[in-house]
């Protein structure tokens, strides 16, 4: 059930937010943005919704192949 809440923010925030967000929608931004910070999370289910994103999925094995390859390449150190 949605709740009514007054906040006070500087004006260049209050500004900001219109330019950027939009008028009509500032609360569901704020909504979200505080959400993953006060809400109880299921990492399981995190993660599960990310690995079923494919592209995401893949994006992420290419980069870190890339990763790997660079590491791969340098010299070993001494220590």
């Amino acid at each position: 059930m949605p709740r009514k809440l007054t906040v006070t923010v500087d004006a260049e925030v209050y500004d900001g937010l219109h330019t950027v967000i939009g008028r009509r929608r500032i609360s569901r931004f704020l909504n979200d943005l505080a959400r993953p910070h006060v809400v109880g999370q299921d990492l399981s289910a995190g993660y599960a919704a990310m690995a079923a994103g494919e592209a995401r999925e893949a994006e992420a094995e290419a980069w870190s192949d890339v990763l790997v390859a660079d590491v791969a390449d340098e010299p070993k150190r001494d220590h």
